[in-house]
């Protein structure tokens, strides 16, 4: 594909409709116009619209669907200006436009195909990316000679920043452009870089900032994010241009002619009819939700690949090598297939994508909005979409978000705001740059929106436990990272730590990862170590295998030779059952939306019929055997198998409140001598077992199931098992390694997952008895209740199920229950019972289900 037509297509329209009759064309100089009229194209309102907006000097949010030129109209302003702006003197000038992108590789797609038209308008601009994939050497050169248009990430962002020379080379800047912006504001990430924008404010008075979006719930969120805010007055927001229309996707759900799995996640049962997909197709996306699932499901269409098409794997652990050369066959149009997790959810534009397949639920209808969008990638066209759900209850999820799809329906989370740990780091990354003075650092930190409310109190402890690590650890000299000197400036104690804060830079918290290096074998003979580098894969995974044990990874079967330093040292193997990587980082969690529309889609016996026959049949049978809640009632079902007694509920309310909900429940289950011995959740449903009849002891409200749910187990319950669970030491462990506190990478070596856990374990135990008010067990708390506890969204069900507690007992398990209890021994809880764990066979769960109505069905569950 020519490369002017490649980008023409994607961000640039021959277009019909008329110019607003406010913004004229004479915005762009000759030289554009020319450029546009020899396409035949016409630049586009919004575009038009970001022009006017820079020329009176205002930050601006534009949120228009996939394919409207977004991208575009966030550079033209800074290609226009940059046409007609003079030559630099011998000093030269820092960048004029700084791109901040979510991902490296769209960083890299952006500058690929913003370089052409560039060159073809006769700007004589530079357009460099700078991310953890450049090189070193660039990058000291970039600091040198800066290019015009400088597009990077977060993490680098604050690199700049931390340099002392950052004011230099910000002096020029004029823009920033922040490109998915929904996606940066939601995550720690988004704290880091609103803080880094307030620092550029500083550098840059006059600097205006953009924001682009595509998918957005609350645009003024958004637009205040993008603007220097002050306590005392109400938000400032950023102006907002919208583009309405766009043509609506075609999206269908796969309504499999396999039987479907009642269970499971990796939808091997489709595998041939998504094979099928592709055949039917130039070029199909395949999304999953997981690395490990990526894994599987290339493994799987590799093996009914009888035509040998040319399919691809593309995630975030794969060798960095290995990913650009899957972009750039994608950008060829050379591949058929490729495989990928969120790696290419966010805008980028390679090749010509005709179909787009998202395997498993999609938990959010902005996220599968913006897969969607990854097809045809044209405003004017409708983009394809196959969903293909991997369960019963994915099913359902499913059809709510095609709906949703439908109806325009966004569910991006809110941004979140001021994370203490954070603002550590950022106010080292300060000092590192130059002395400071806290009034003025302070300042500037609450014209940030994220903590716009920061208490100057609040503020002055950060830079205590910056100084001192707090007052639990002042006595220990490794912990005092800044000083205050005689001009009353805070700065670095030593410039080793400046040298620890850039290696250590970012808020992205994974776990320890080993490199994997395929490694020669000749026949008979040692291991090589000359081998190539597959990629990353967590430390803990790898500590579960022994040498010889195989395992999936970069689309192959490999062989465990053993670990040296901090490599998994492999050889290609063939084994019918390898293993897959169980990546962490890579789980969505269910938005309230979708959840919601899952409990009205259950409670609605009318919009069955839309479901395919096995969803409907399978619902149809819940109703007979046990009882459907409506859409405000929870529904708690209690019944006996073999020598135990299980609690099934369905709260819909998404993995991490079931998980919260269950350790919560098994404590109260407990003390009231009902012998609980372990409890499992999924998206949908909490199940949880013990030696004690619950659905007995309920009749005789010994406890009332109404008060086993109560709020009030959000108070000295929640606090009691938190300081009994070891899940506040795992968040404090991030934390503390964002703060700062602890540091992974040290020059030469690098402290390994069992290092840092122990260090980071002993520190917390300290504070815990010393300083339980310590600024970082106050962020380690604030993280627990809003990430891995899910608090506020358990509060809001408890108190939406109160007094609508529907207890149902059962004499066998339900064919609602199925799914959850499959995945029972997951998550065993300490009691008088002892734990054991119970592996009864998937098809006889089944068969039990559907009693004397299908006593002989057999049914896959993976």
């Amino acid at each position: 594909m020519p490369l002017d037509f490649h980008i023409g297509r994607s961000y640039l329209y021959a277009v019909t409709e008329s110019l607003d009759a406010g913004i004229s064309h004479d915005l762009l100089p000759a030289p554009f116009r020319d450029w546009f009229a020899r396409r035949g194209w016409s630049p586009r309102p919004h575009q038009l619209a970001l022009l006017e907006k820079a020329r009176e000097g205002k930050s601006a949010l534009l949120i228009a669907p996939t394919g409207a030129g977004k991208t575009l109209a966030g550079f033209l302003p800074s290609l226009v200006d940059l046409a007609t702006r003079p030559p630099a003197g011998k000093g030269g000038r820092g960048p004029h436009t700084l791109y901040i992108s979510p991902l490296k590789a769209l960083a890299v797609d952006i500058a690929r195909n913003l370089e052409a038209p560039a060159v073809e308008i006769g700007l004589n601009i530079a357009i460099e990316t700078r991310t953890g994939d450049t090189p070193a050497h660039k990058r000291q050169r970039q600091k040198l000679k800066p290019p015009e248009i400088l597009l990077t990430t977060p993490e680098q962002l604050a690199l700049l920043l931390s340099n002392p020379d950052a004011g230099r080379f910000f002096g020029d800047l004029k823009t920033v452009i922040f490109d998915e912006l929904h996606a940066l504001v939601t995550a720690k990430r988004g704290e880091l870089l609103s803080l880094g924008l307030a620092r550029l404010r500083r550098l840059a008075p006059e600097l205006r900032a953009v924001g682009l979006s595509a998918t957005v719930s609350e645009p003024d969120d958004l637009r205040a994010w993008l603007m220097p805010q002050r306590a005392d007055a109400p938000p400032q927001l950023a102006d907002l241009v919208t583009v309405a229309g766009g043509a609506k996707p075609e999206i269908t759900i796969l309504d499999t002619e396999e039987r479907l799995p009642w269970a499971g996640h990796s939808a091997v049962h489709a595998i041939g009819e998504i094979y099928a997909a592709i055949q039917a197709n130039g070029m199909v996306l395949v999304f999953v939700n997981t690395r490990s699932q990526a894994e599987r499901v290339f493994q799987e269409l590799w093996r009914v690949n009888e035509d040998v098409l040319p399919i691809a794997l593309h995630h975030g652990s794969l060798d960095v090598g290995q990913r650009r050369r899957v972009e750039q066959a994608m950008a060829a149009g050379s591949l058929r297939c490729v495989v990928c997790t969120s790696t290419l959810d966010l805008g980028i534009d390679w090749g010509d994508v005709d179909l787009v397949v998202n395997v498993g639920a999609p938990k959010g209808a902005s996220r599968l909005a913006q897969r969607i969008g990854r097809a045809n990638h044209r405003m004017d066209e409708p983009s394809r979409a196959l969903l293909v759900p991997a369960n019963r209850f994915e099913v359902m999820e499913c059809t709510v978000a095609l709906e949703a799809s439908t109806s325009g329906a966004q569910d991006t989370p809110r941004p979140i705001g001021g994370a203490l740990d954070v603002l550590a780091q950022h106010v080292l990354g300060m000092a590192c740059a130059a002395p400071f003075s806290a009034d003025d650092l302070h300042e500037e930190i609450v014209s940030a929106a994220p903590y716009a409310t920061l208490p100057r109190e609040t503020f002055d402890r950060v830079v205590d436990f910056v100084a001192t690590g707090g007052y639990a650890l002042r006595s220990y000299e490794r912990f005092a990272k800044i000083r205050k000197v005689a001009d009353g400036t805070w700065r670095i104690t030593h410039p080793s730590v400046a040298q620890q804060y850039r290696l250590n830079v970012g808020t992205i918290v994974a776990d320890p990862m080993l490199k994997v290096r395929l490694a020669s074998r000749k026949r008979g003979g040692p291991i090589g170590m000359g081998g190539r580098v597959l990629g990353e894969v967590e430390e803990y995974f790898l500590e579960t295998l022994v040498p010889g044990d195989t395992f999936l990874f970069s689309g192959l079967v490999l062989r465990l030779e053993g670990i040296r330093d901090n490599e998994a040292i492999v050889s290609r193997a063939i084994n019918e059952a390898p293993k897959v990587p169980s990546y962490q980082g890579g789980k969505f969690p269910l938005s309230t939306y979708l959840a919601e529309g899952v409990r009205g889609l259950l409670a609605d016996e009318d919009a069955w019929g839309r479901l395919p026959h096995q969803v409907a049949d399978w619902l149809e049978l819940q109703k007979w055997a046990s009882v459907l809640p409506k859409r405000d009632e929870l529904l708690v079902e209690t019944f006996p198998r073999g020598d135990r007694f299980y609690m099934v509920a369905y709260p819909f309310e998404g993995r991490l409140a079931h998980q919260t909900l269950g350790m919560l429940l098994t404590r109260r289950l407990e003390r009231a001598k009902l012998k609980p011995m372990g409890f499992v959740a999924s998206d949908y449903a909490l199940a949880v077992w013990g030696l004690g009849d619950m659905g007995a002891a309920f009749a005789k409200r010994k406890p009332a199931i109404g008060d086993l749910f109560d709020q009030d187990m959000l108070g000295d319950d929640l606090d009691a098992w938190l300081a009994e669970s070891h899940l506040l030491k795992r968040t404090f462990r991030g934390c503390a390694l964002i703060s700062g506190l602890i540091e992974r990478r040290h020059p030469g070596k690098e402290k390994t997952g069992r290092q840092v856990t122990i260090s980071t374990d002993l520190i917390y135990d300290v504070l815990r008895s010393h300083e339980p008010d310590h600024i970082l067990l106050q962020a380690t708390w604030a993280d627990a209740a809003t990430g891995l506890l899910d608090v506020r969204r358990l509060s809001d069900m408890l108190a939406r199920v109160k007094d609508h507690i529907l207890h149902k007992p059962l004499g066998r398990i339900s064919p609602l229950a199925v799914p959850v209890m499959l995945d029972i021994g997951k998550e065993p809880v300490a009691g008088e019972a002892q734990e054991e764990i119970l592996r009864e066979n998937a098809d006889d769960l089944v068969r039990e289900a559907m009693g004397e109505v299908e006593v002989g069905a057999r049914l896959p569950v993976e």
